[in-house]
């Protein structure tokens, strides 16, 4: 005799929240319906499986810290002492980073999975599971899986097709691991290149981040995995370029650089979750911000997705912004400001919210509100279906391989388009080019033989293997020593750090210096190692005071040209830094942002010249490491104003700057109308030729500049790109079609409009190389435009009469 249990669905009564034919919506009201208050407070929770541990940092001072939070043990203790059993009481929301908190297996993590979500339906009636989510900004932030480069290189390719084939491959990993949600990625747009998140984020123009962004999250999401906004919003336009620093911004700068890009991402890119900054703008802090959270996110774009607040952002509102009693009070005004869950563990979301609610402090229906929102996640991932099991959830685990070759040929590719030639100089390419290879080349510098440097803080090598000592990388990844080694097999290499990445110890400049003299030329790999709170010169709470490279890398880079030797300069970092005094001394500059463990034979490669270069500057070079940091983004009086102030900050090289090893030439533009109304839509093209003697890829950038507006607009913006690779001798005609939407701002009275008048449109290869220009009329009323306004350029590219050019 069969059990019910072991019936099909047609053949047995089952809930009807548990019924997958029903329509999502109504299997969420029946189940809110079923559930006491205590169980839908339940739902707002997380737990981190042993986050309660404290680890100790390794570094001099032995100072503990916590797992990948701000050093404040004491609002974690009190989760971290609950076992999984206590916690999922009445049920739980979320699990967080079961294979991304310690160095596990795919199969030991799985296993910890199953067995967590039994636990946590054994702990409610009802048998709901959690959502699990994992870390996901450089590749599944988990022991073995491939590193990626980091997000900054990925903003340094302009390529959307690329870093969507980036989300996508995430996806399948994620998903076959049984991990819901990823939190990535990181929108917020660069204003402070101090800021040690710098190297998280896709650069300093919103138009490049809203379609890098949106890709990655179009990839994430077709997967099945619910893409994770961060941070929503303005974290990135802190004082200082302090981590958590205030905001001191206005609404008009919020809205027209910090917040394009989470609007398109989820217009266009379909993220299904938000995550609230820490920062306050304007002495408001984001997790109580209604107005961010429910105000415009709900009710102005249409936002049916979930808040989730960043990891102990509610506790954070009373421990360190100071307006909130306390953690429960936290969390009364988050949830009515707008966020759903709490992450990483359940704090200000805590049982305290039945007894509110029963002596009316807080409304049913604002828990009812967030609990709708993450039920109807979990419907949609299949988690409320009747026959769902943990076990089916990781099926598929024992079969993927984290580190697969298709993974890590998609981190070479991503490697190669990032890496930036700032000038060949003398030197490169080494190869070719009726060059003489080098005899004995001296690989010099911090960065050389240290593969942790070409990875960002969220890579599992750097954000939780230091705490694991003797467990290695986890993945195989070679230095640039190794890669160069492969690369020039005739050539004898020899290595010598120099000094560290910080630190002002001297003592490696002799025998670097010395290598050097001895050898033909000098390869000097300088920059960043990433780390977490102060743990690294880049990375999440690793600001920077100026635009300095680190510790006395500078010294030594000075000390390797006094002796004579031509030295080829590689930065390797997760910012950029000042190389006004480099660059005129150096034999070839070459810019790699974290380029992940593939980014060694990139870097190599490009040296080399096998690899065409490709990248382009997401950020601009300084010149010099103070009276900056800036932004293209500048309006005229933010630019280089002579004989008003004695600060010039034009950079070294600027925004969009790359070159190669072959040449291009952009002309012959064209344009439908020279007058279009303010709800009209004109179109630009250009001609584009590979006018060298190699194959070689260019992007191809539209600028628009808006002559006379009610306030100050920039000097010009990024409105549209296209990546372009071309044979020797080939064309390309690129066409761009720009709605009027695009050059709309936000007005004297917080409105987003259109004026009329006129609107400069440039093409070219960077901010500052644009050979064609003309000048369009718009004609009409002011238009003021909402969410439903258009948000991107359509670009086509079309083959020239005399060849076949690819995308």
């Amino acid at each position: 005799m069969p059990t019910a249990d072991s019936l099909p669905l047609t053949s047995r009564t089952v809930p009807r929240w548990q019924d997958p034919a029903l329509p999502v919506l109504d299997r969420v009201d029946a189940l809110l319906a079923e559930m006491t208050l205590a169980e839908k407070v339940a739902q707002l929770g997380s737990r981190w499986i042993g986050n309660g541990l404290v680890h100790t940092s390794g570094d001099a001072d032995g100072e503990a810290r916590s797992l990948n939070v701000a050093p404040l043990e004491e609002v974690f203790a009190e989760p971290g002492n609950v076992p999984l059993d206590e916690a999922a009481r009445d049920g739980l929301g979320h699990l967080t980073r079961m294979y991304g908190s310690r160095p596990v297996t795919v199969a030991e993590g799985s296993a910890e999975l199953v067995r967590s979500q039994h636990t946590v339906q054994r702990g409610n009636r009802l048998g709901i599971p959690a959502l699990v989510h994992e870390e996901c900004l450089t590749g599944f932030n988990t022991y073995g899986a491939t590193v990626y480069p980091a997000a900054i290189a990925w903003g340094a390719t302009f390529d959307p097709d690329l870093v969507g084939r980036l989300g996508a491959a995430l996806g399948r990993d994620l998903s076959a691991v049984g991990v819901h949600q990823g939190l990535a990625p990181v929108l917020d747009v660069v204003r402070d290149y101090r800021w040690g998140r710098v190297e998280e984020t896709m650069g300093e123009d919103p138009y490049l981040v809203s379609m890098l962004g949106a890709a990655y999250v179009s990839g994430l999401e077709r997967a099945g995995v619910i893409a994770t906004l961060k941070h929503f919003a303005g974290y990135s336009a802190s004082r200082g370029g302090r981590n958590h620093g205030p905001a001191p911004i206005g609404r008009r700068e919020l809205m027209d650089v910090m917040l394009p890009p989470f609007e398109t991402a989820i217009a266009v890119g379909g993220a299904r979750s938000v995550m609230n900054s820490y920062s306050e703008v304007d002495g408001v802090p984001a997790g109580i911000d209604s107005w961010l959270l429910t105000d415009l996110l709900r009710g102005d774009w249409g936002f049916e997705g979930t808040v989730v607040s960043d990891y102990g952002a509610i506790a954070f509102l009373a421990a360190m912004h100071g307006v909130a009693a306390d953690t429960d009070h936290a969390g009364v005004l988050a949830l009515g400001a707008g966020i759903d869950v709490e992450l990483p563990d359940t704090l200000g979301f805590g049982r305290h919210l039945v007894e509110r609610v029963r002596q009316g402090e807080l409304p049913e229906s604002v828990v009812d509100r967030a609990v709708r929102r993450l039920l109807t996640q979990k419907a949609e991932l299949g988690l409320l279906d009747a026959d769902w099991t943990p076990e089916a959830s990781v099926a598929a685990a024992a079969d993927v391989d984290l580190d697969s070759p298709d993974n890590r040929e998609l981190a070479r590719e991503l490697a190669e388009r990032s890496v930036v030639l700032l000038d060949q100089g003398s030197a490169l390419p080494l190869l070719g080019d009726g060059r003489t290879a080098p005899g004995r080349v001296a690989v010099i510098g911090p960065c050389a033989d240290d593969a942790r440097t070409l990875m960002g803080c969220y890579a599992f090598p750097n954000h939780v293997l230091p705490r694991h000592p003797g467990m290695g990388l986890g993945v195989t990844a070679p230095t640039v020593v190794d890669a160069l080694r492969a690369e020039l097999p005739d050539a004898e290499i020899v290595n010598e750090p120099g000094c560290d990445v910080s630190g002002a110890d001297r003592s490696g400049f002799t025998a670097a210096t010395g290598a050097a003299r001895g050898a033909d030329l000098c390869v000097a790999v300088v920059g960043d190692r990433a780390g977490l709170f102060g743990n690294g010169t880049s990375g999440e709470g690793c600001d920077a005071e100026d635009l300095r490279l680190p510790g006395v890398q500078a010294e030594l880079l000075a000390e390797l040209f006094a002796t004579g030797t031509p030295v080829v300069v590689v930065v390797v970092s997760g910012r950029p830094y000042a190389l006004g005094e480099v660059h005129p001394q150096a034999a070839g500059l070459v810019q790699a942002f974290m380029p992940g463990q593939e980014g060694a034979a990139a870097i190599a490669g490009v040296l080399s010249g096998r690899v065409q270069p490709a990248g382009k500057l997401p950020v601009q070079i300084p010149r010099r490491p103070g009276g900056q940091p800036g932004t293209y983004l500048e309006p005229p009086l933010g630019g280089n104003t002579q004989g008003i102030s004695n600060i010039d900050p034009t950079p070294l090289f600027p925004f969009g700057y790359g070159r190669s090893y072959t040449s291009f030439a952009v002309d012959d533009m064209r344009v439908s109308a020279t007058e279009i109304p303010t709800d009209g839509e004109f179109a630009v093209s250009v001609r584009v030729r590979n006018t060298g003697d190699r194959a070689g890829h260019e992007v191809v950038q539209l600028y628009l500049r808006d002559v006379l507006a009610t306030v100050t607009r920039p000097a010009r913006q990024l409105a549209g790109f296209a990546p372009v690779r071309l044979e020797p001798g080939a064309s390309t005609r690129v066409e761009f079609r720009v709605h009027a939407d695009r050059t709309a701002f936000t007005g004297r009275d917080l409105r987003r409009i259109v004026e009329p008048g006129e609107v400069e449109a440039f093409v070219g290869t960077s901010s500052a190389d644009l050979t064609c220009r003309v000048t369009v009329q718009l004609t009409g009323s002011t238009r003021v435009v909402g969410h439903d306004r258009r948000l991107t350029t359509p670009v086509d590219v079309q083959p020239g009469e005399d060849d076949a050019a690819g995308r």
